[in-house]
């Protein structure tokens, strides 16, 4: 099973009752079709950069999903078919997670080098003792 980002945008003028339920739906689908939902972000009404079907703004709400592509296409032809989204999008986030592991590793591995070469700090430099004010010989 792999992960996805399943973000869709649903009309402005849709109620938030009837903005759960479509939540609801869109977990059972993904149930029905074998995936597992790992989380559910409602991030609100946002503004949108351009006109979407003659809106200005919209309600995001952003899925984390384990499962397959059957997961996926289901998911995705739900959403075509339902009125109320008027946008959605999915990113596959296996790779992108691999990747960021694999330069975290990197990094810690590259710190842990440097501390061990780094000599000891130099002790500071002393301080020259003041000259004689008027010491003449």
């Amino acid at each position: 099973m792999r992960n996805y980002e399943m973000i869709f945008i649903v009309r402005p003028d849709v109620a938030d009752d009837d903005v759960q339920k479509l939540i609801t739906q869109m977990e059972g689908v993904v149930a029905s079709a074998g995936g597992k939902v790992e989380k559910v972000e409602k991030m609100g009404r946002r503004r949108l950069a351009y006109r979407v079907e003659k809106q200005r703004e919209g309600f995001y709400v952003l899925f984390y999903v384990q499962g397959t592509g059957d997961t996926v296409k289901e998911f995705e032809r739900r959403l075509k078919v339902t009125d109320a989204v008027i946008k959605h999008m999915t990113v596959c986030t296996d790779e992108i997670l691999q990747r960021a592991a694999k330069f975290k590793a990197l990094r810690t591995k590259q710190e842990a080098k440097r501390r061990r070469s780094k000599p000891a700090p130099a002790p500071p430099p002393a301080m020259p003792s003041a000259p004689a004010e008027n010491a003449q010989a």
